[in-house]
């Protein structure tokens, strides 16, 4: 018991950009998330006190975020400055809720991606391994290139790749890489790099959905060729 309350003491002790740090903004107060805002107070008013003061004057946090520029303005410690700061949080907030993930555009078929990729990428004088990061429903999250070079185990490493897919809240992949030489043909370096990529998302529960390589003027689906399991 001792123990618990020597760290809600120090907890306490510590400044709101501090506790944020270490803790997290959701343990914070609305009186100390409004302080990181206001950033500092003033010779009369510490900086923690201006923000109890404030939302008491404006009534909670639904005036907040109703109150006018000008009215904030005429609060005591708050000015010009501090006012437009709130008011761009308060709008930022507003979008934030309203904002809803990018997508761009959906996938229908390995067909799709690897014609789409052959114009784009049939000139590369390097390998570029780069991935498609989907939903649920097989719409685009994300296009990202992640390496660019040789494709072996020293380069391209499971980590990268799905260290984004949890990041883009992504359920299925596709992987695309190029061959410079022309010749689509997986290697067996491909097939290997796509088995353990393939277990890495069974344990994750991301679906690998495809590996395309693409050549000069054709490609190689994983998925239609059978390599990946329908």
């Amino acid at each position: 018991m001792k123990i618990k309350c020597r760290e809600q003491e120090y907890k306490d002790q510590l400044l709101p950009r501090e506790r944020l740090i270490q803790y997290g903004s959701e343990v914070l107060s609305n009186e100390e998330l409004l302080a990181i805002v206001l950033q500092s107070g003033n010779k009369s008013t510490p900086v923690m006190q201006l923000a109890e003061n404030m939302l008491k004057e404006v009534d909670g946090l639904y005036g907040l975020k109703t109150v006018k520029i000008e009215e904030l303005m005429n609060l005591n410690g708050i000015g010009t400055v501090k006012a437009v700061q709130i008011k761009a949080i308060v709008e930022l907030g507003k979008r934030l809720a309203l904002s809803t993930q990018e997508k761009y555009g959906k996938i229908y078929s390995s067909q799709q991606i690897g014609e789409r990729l052959i114009e784009e990428m049939k000139d590369l004088i390097q390998e570029h391994f780069m991935v498609f990061y989907l939903n649920a429903k097989n719409e685009i999250i994300r296009k990202e290139t992640i390496f660019i070079g040789t494709l072996n185990q020293s380069i391209a490493h499971p980590r990268e790749i799905f260290h984004l897919a949890v990041r883009y809240s992504a359920s299925r992949l596709i992987l695309v890489h190029n061959h410079p030489s022309g010749n689509p043909e997986p290697s067996d370096q491909d097939e290997l790099f796509t088995e353990r990529l393939v277990s890495c998302g069974e344990m994750m529960g991301i679906e690998i959905l495809d590996h395309i390589i693409v050549g000069e003027s054709g490609y190689v689906s994983f998925r239609e060729t059978q390599r990946l399991s329908l």
